[in-house]
């Protein structure tokens, strides 16, 4: 059974109706009263504003019509008006369309018409005496009701040309052109006689265009149905293609609303892009294909001992320790959670997706996108680890190889004690690396206690060569005293491409009881080196973030400061990016996400010193928490006791005892620090040597911190 065939407007030159105009990211699509009349295109907020108040208009006749899915629809006349719109229904929308086209046709028309000539109405003589008056009255009413027959068969008939070449044949312009002639020359008693011929004749063919049109109509939809079907049989190669590397379920794409034919399909996310108004789209790298018969990857484990229910009290332990750091604070594995702060470190990385697509991008403010969405997506594994992870012990290592499964591997060293800090080195085979040097400051407040991180983080990308650095906000854990732990993430976050000087301000806004904000809200504009607005972004550290282009930006009213604000129009907002969602069970697992749980899971041939081998985190992962506070003492002892080795030996190179009093002559082993060009601060970056280290199974340079 064939598609009923779409209902059509409305006879006459007017069309009413309701639609839904897109306003801005705050606001959306807002439902807004528009009318069609006269080849203009006009709409207000509500029917009774149609009297006084007209919120903007559209000549058709220089405007363009693009259909964008069943229901939505865009017009644009080239300038700065543009409208999104949306009906309530794929009914509704044809309607419209259908509408707008023959106004648009019609608006053409009339104004070749008034182009070519000023007076090409009917010329009727004058005539004499009050009868003739009447009659001449008569005839002119009637010219002119047949005229506009005309040009309203006319506009039908340029509209089903422009749908179809097989309609072609029919050439009404000359049977128009003849008709004209006749109207212009003969007398008016033959004038009316060729009107009504050409009635007839048009009535004639009506049946037959009307046929030549629903053939072309049905012709359409069966090809946008072939379009349908070659773009899921595309889908489901690539699905099937990307099948055979045996990719873990932890890594496959995240899922957003739609049917099952888009669920989870990571390329599908970059028609994102794809507006009218966009040229800045994505381009996939031209590399050849990966062989097909690639071993499975190791299978990551999904679950992890539970966590026991011991209860100590937090206060009595940290009652005397306010404004104290952190980090030397002597705390019981029972506020710990089974990680260090290393592995901490790498699930920085969870979402690396964000960064092999960034490396794809033609231009650097959408590749700053991308970058921003990753810097916030960092956080969201936080939102409710409440736990600390173990302090590294000085050399400690961690090593995350996800080169098979991933494309990615990095290596993360604690190169200092006091204060703790650790390097963190990772490339990628999709054109990416990445390096950072963190080192934490942190205060206990009496009922919180806040984290502030220290020192850059780098990506650089292989094919542009751009060169992106920031640094991380402020973490704080509330509800020391009493109540329920939770976090917050707040601060300001800028983005520096060193290359092109675009850059990337975010804010993630504190949290407040009194806010009507959601809660953990982030935003960001992306500028260039001008200071000009290209894309906005906003959403939440914990949930999602979305990106849209700016089309305008105007200042708005002064804010709670006396700032005056910035307003965007924007494009309608695409998401960038969704957490994963947590593995069944995580509550009972300190609501490790799934990369989380893989991350202390035994792995031959790491180094000696790598936080996997660490045995008092791993006494308490298997639940043995007695044993771990046990252990936990004896390797901080350990540490003290090599530390206050080596400054001996600094103080007997040094000349003087003021000289190499407190001095501690540690070097990393993986890491060099330089003074880095970008930050202008000293860092340690990756030297090289491990990667090959445990190629051989050679870790003689090792040394024994467990």
């Amino acid at each position: 059974m064939s598609e009923p065939k779409p209902p059509s407007p409305p006879s006459g030159d007017t069309y009413k109706g309701w639609l839904f105009k897109w306003t801005n990211y705050i606001k959306g699509y807002q439902r807004r009263w528009f009318v069609l009349s006269n080849g203009l295109l006009s709409y207000y907020r509500t029917q009774a504003e149609m009297g006084h108040t007209c919120r903007g208009t559209i000549n058709l006749a220089t405007a363009n019509i693009a259909v964008e899915d069943s229901c939505n629809f865009v017009i644009s006349n080239g300038g700065a008006q543009t409208y999104h719109l949306k009906a309530s229904s794929e009914v509704e929308r044809q309607r419209w369309i259908t509408a707008l086209e023959l106004a648009k046709a019609k608006a053409i028309h009339m104004q070749a018409e008034s182009d070519d000539s000023g007076d090409e109405g009917p010329m009727v003589p004058p005539s004499s005496g009050q009868g003739g008056g009447c009659r001449n009255s008569e005839i002119q009413s009637t010219l002119r009701t047949l005229n506009s027959k005309v040009e309203d068969l006319s506009t039908c008939n340029d509209l089903i040309v422009k749908h179809g070449s097989a309609l072609q044949r029919y050439q009404l312009s000359e049977q128009f052109d003849y008709y004209r002639e006749k109207k212009q020359y003969y007398p008016r008693q033959r004038s009316l006689m060729a009107c009504r011929d050409f009635l007839s004749l048009a009535q004639t063919h009506s049946k037959r265009w009307q046929k030549a049109l629903q053939t072309e109509r049905e012709q359409r939809i069966r090809l946008e149905e072939t379009l349908e079907q070659l773009a899921k049989q595309h889908n489901h190669l690539e699905r099937a293609f990307r099948g055979a590397t045996v990719l873990p379920p932890s890594f496959s794409g995240v899922s957003g609303k739609g049917d099952a034919s888009d669920e989870d399909d990571d390329n599908e996310f970059f028609d994102a892009m794809e507006d009218p108004f966009d040229e800045l789209s994505l381009t996939s790298n031209p590399e050849s294909p990966q062989p097909l018969d690639i071993e499975p990857v190791r299978q990551r484990r999904t679950r992890i001992p539970d966590k026991p229910n011991y209860y100590l009290n937090l206060w009595s332990i940290m009652k005397n320790c306010i404004g104290k750091e952190l980090s030397k604070i002597p705390m019981p594995v029972n506020f710990n959670e089974p990680l260090s702060m290393l592995q901490r470190l790498s699930e920085d990385l969870e979402y690396y997706e964000l960064l092999d697509k960034a490396a794809k991008c033609q231009s650097s403010l959408e590749q700053m996108c991308y970058v921003a969405a990753f810097t916030v997506s960092s956080y969201s594994t936080t939102v409710n680890r409440t736990g600390k992870p173990f302090n590294p012990l000085l050399g400690e290592t961690f090593e995350l190889d996800r080169l098979r499964e991933c494309g990615y591997r990095s290596l993360c060293e604690q190169v200092s004690h006091h204060p703790p800090a650790a390097a963190h080195h990772a490339t990628s085979e999709k054109g990416w690396s990445l390096r950072q040097e963190i080192t934490l400051a942190s205060k206990f407040r009496g009922k919180y206690f806040s984290i502030m991180p220290l020192g850059s983080i780098q990506c650089m990308f292989d094919k542009s060569k751009n060169h992106y650095s920031w640094k991380k906000v402020t973490t704080t854990v509330h509800n020391i005293i009493v109540g329920k732990l939770w976090i917050d993430q707040s601060g300001e976050i800028d983005v520096v491409n060193h290359r092109t000087g675009d850059r990337c301000h975010l804010k993630f806004v504190p949290y407040s009881y009194f806010s009507r904000d959601v809660p953990r809200k982030v935003t960001g504009v992306v500028t260039d080196k001008d200071g000009k607005a290209h894309y906005v972004l906003s959403g939440t550290w914990d949930e999602k973030m979305e990106f849209s282009r700016v089309m305008q930006s105007s200042k708005g009213e002064n804010g709670t400061e006396g700032k005056q604000r910035t307003v965007y129009q924007t494009l309608k907002a695409k998401e960038i990016w969704r957490n994963n969602p947590l593995p069944e069970g995580a509550e009972n697992m300190y609501y490790f996400s799934s990369l989380a749980l893989t991350l202390n899971e035994p792995e031959e041939g790491v180094a000696p010193t790598d936080s996997r081998r660490r045995p008092d985190q791993r006494l308490m992962e298997e639940g043995r928490w007695d044993e771990a506070n046990t252990e936990k003492q004896r390797l901080e002892e350990k540490q003290r006791t090599v530390r206050r080795e080596r400054e001996r030996e600094a103080l007997k190179a040094a000349s003087s005892p003021e000289e190499g009093a407190h001095q501690d002559n540690y070097q990393a082993l993986w890491f060099e620090q330089i003074d880095d060009p970008i930050s202008g601060e000293k860092m340690h970056v990756y030297k090289g040597g491990y990667w090959e280290a445990k190629e051989q199974g050679s870790w003689d340079m090792c040394p024994d911190i467990f």
